[in-house]
């Protein structure tokens, strides 16, 4: 019988696969995986609600570059959840209230 792989196992191999990979990957799925489907923020995300991003993750999240990033945090436009060492921690709700702005100032 076939091993279905869990949600955990595909995340953790998709982080090993080769960034152009993944990028593949995720053009296939955006395209062909939810063809028809109409589905909302909250089914495809609502899983990370209680999450938080790394800069970076949160970064991506903004479709920003990090250095954008980094003078938005040094203006105090957002503010970590979390420092943990070095690292800041931003909460998902944050991070998609401050994009839901971003786009409502931009038109």
């Amino acid at each position: 019988m076939a091993h279905a792989a869990t949600a955990e196992e595909l995340f953790q191999e998709l982080k090993r696969m080769p960034t152009t990979e993944r990028q593949k990957f995720f053009v296939l799925l955006s395209t062909k995986a939810f063809h028809g489907e109409d589905l909302n923020h909250e089914e495809l995300f609502g899983h990370l609600a209680g999450d938080e991003f790394t800069a970076q993750e949160a970064a991506e999240y903004l479709e920003v570059s990090m250095s954008t990033f980094r003078r938005m945090v040094a203006s105090g436009r957002l503010q970590p959840s979390a420092t943990v060492g070095r690292s800041q921690l931003f909460a998902a709700p944050d991070l998609k209230n401050f994009k839901r702005a971003l786009k409502t100032a931009k038109g």
